[in-house]
């Protein structure tokens, strides 16, 4: 399956008034996803991006968004940088 990637980072405006929490209660680091199709706790890979690296779901989109993941970056330049991509999604 293939899906929109985007990243976001831990700023009032990309978030809500707890920008370094997710939606289960973690604290923001390298390897969180938000997606609103796949439970919280669900391990993807995006292989054509970062290979086996795995991620973990643990923070929800604006409720407007579906089939979209988006990378939790520390780096706002990164995260720019990075920009929307369309690519394969493995869930695990």
């Amino acid at each position: 399956m293939k899906i929109s990637v985007t990243a976001y980072n831990s700023v009032p405006w990309q978030t809500d008034s707890t920008p370094f929490n997710t939606a289960d209660g973690t604290h923001v680091r390298d390897g969180i996803v938000a997606a609103n199709f796949l439970p919280l706790g669900t391990r993807v890979k995006f292989p054509e991006l970062y290979g086996d690296k795995e991620f973990v779901v643990k923070d929800r989109m604006n409720p407007r968004y579906r089939y979209r993941a988006d990378i939790w970056m520390e780096s706002i330049p990164d995260a720019k940088t990075f920009g929307h991509n369309y690519t394969a999604i493995e869930i695990y």
